[in-house]
């Protein structure tokens, strides 16, 4: 009987299991979980915080869901060493796991910068797990101000969090925008413009250079008083378990597109990996919800002996903030690139579509949203301009703008 060990308990995790599964239902799986949780869906800690979900919702599948699968789960323990000679890993507690087949699934952590005088601030943490949603929810109160260091997903889904907990919420970041890496000035402005009207403060182009007890000293002079800090500057991949034992990595763990690593017999899918943005043909950490499932679905399949891949990843992004949504996906390409941008602006929001060599390569659209899978879609499976009826799918994207011929194959039947 096939002995099979993921390490990791997330949404990679949960992909290699049900990947395993699919091909082996007798094989020994054992998973190695740091935290002490049930597999939880890590977006939605910002609508636990905010009241608008509760721990029995969070969950990312039921109780029972191991159980079912036929799983040894061992929470609070860590993974310390791969041997990829014996085949083993070996645990924090001291204990060894065999395995035939191994899938590394262990995320990303919080980047903290060397920040002066970061040891004497007693109240503050990241935003990445459910325990710091926990600890937030026990510190704040009415009258607590807090500063957020860093204006990406993580610091903004934490300030909508905390809008109506707290007395304050100060968004601080070096960049000159909001969520710079996946918005340009001008939806980054309108993303914006929505937070401060729900008492959001942000100082942009601005950072902490240096912290004493409840107060920021900022690059700009500025200083800031708070209550409680939290960091989230960013994250990296958890690679160091593959590189010490002799795999290549480079921003995160390499993988082929059968989630294979460099090293016999070990898989690694998720947040902790890097791979192909088919969008762009760049190597790049995509630390997506959706790619980390399919990555784990294809490492689990392939560790149970078929011969699955996933070679179409695209970064793609859905957010809210206050009612106001917004979808991104693809790359975008400027003019100096290569690229063409197609812009819609209406009273409920924008939509741009970017082009270049004839293939639609990204889009923003903010407020509204309906069937953007279809982009998505075109996106992913590369499918050029000239093939569909474009000017009309710029209005309203639709099966039909693909004409007749790909719509019959699409449907199943003739249209």
């Amino acid at each position: 009987m096939k002995k099979y060990v993921i390490i990791g308990n997330g949404t990679a995790a949960v992909g290699a299991i049900e990947g395993i599964r699919a091909a082996d239902s007798e094989g020994l799986i054992t998973v190695v979980s740091a935290e002490n949780h049930h597999v939880y869906c890590r977006p939605l800690i910002s609508y636990y915080l905010e009241g608008k979900t509760d721990l029995e919702r969070i969950k990312y599948r039921p109780d029972g869901f191991y159980e079912k699968q036929g799983c040894t789960v061992l929470y609070g323990e860590r993974a310390e060493k791969i041997d990829v000679q014996k085949k083993q890993v070996i645990l924090s507690s001291g204990k060894v796991l065999d395995y035939d087949s191994l899938c590394v699934c262990t995320g990303s952590s919080p980047f903290v910068p060397p920040f002066e005088g970061l040891d004497t601030v007693e109240n503050k943490c990241g935003f990445m797990t459910l325990d710091d949603a926990l600890k937030i929810e026990k510190e704040i109160t009415k009258e607590s101000k807090v500063l957020i260091v860093g204006a990406g997903l993580i610091g903004l889904k934490c300030a909508e969090g905390l809008c109506q907990k707290a007395k304050s919420v100060t968004v601080c970041d070096l960049a000159p925008r909001v969520l710079s890496s996946i918005l340009d000035d001008k939806c980054a402005a309108y993303m914006q413009k929505k937070l401060e009207e729900h008492g959001v403060k942000f100082y942009l182009g601005d950072t902490a250079t240096k912290f004493d007890k409840s107060t920021a000293f900022m690059k700009s002079g500025a200083k800031i008083d708070f209550d409680f800090l939290v960091l989230a500057v960013g994250v990296r991949p958890n690679t160091a378990l593959v590189k010490e034992a002799g795999g290549n990595v480079g921003r995160g763990i390499t993988v082929d597109s059968r989630s294979k690593t460099s090293l016999t017999d070990v898989y690694a899918a998720g947040d902790c990996t890097e791979t192909t943005d088919i969008s762009s043909g760049q190597v790049k950490i995509m630390a997506l919800l959706p790619n980390a499932y399919m990555q784990g679905k294809t490492a689990g399949l392939n560790m149970a002996g078929k011969d699955a891949e996933f070679d179409n990843a695209v970064p793609m992004n859905s957010i809210g903030f206050f009612g106001l949504h917004a979808m991104t996906a693809g790359s975008y390409f400027d003019e100096s690139q290569g690229g063409e941008m197609f812009e819609t602006v209406s009273d409920g929001g924008i939509k741009r579509l970017f082009t270049k060599d004839g293939l639609l390569t990204g889009f923003i659209i903010i407020g509204g949203g309906e069937r953007t899978g279809i982009y998505t879609n075109m996106i992913r499976n590369r499918i050029p301009i000239s093939r569909v009826d474009f000017e009309s799918m710029k209005d309203n994207p639709n099966l039909f703008s693909f004409g007749k011929e790909y719509c019959g194959k699409t449907l199943g039947g003739v249209v």
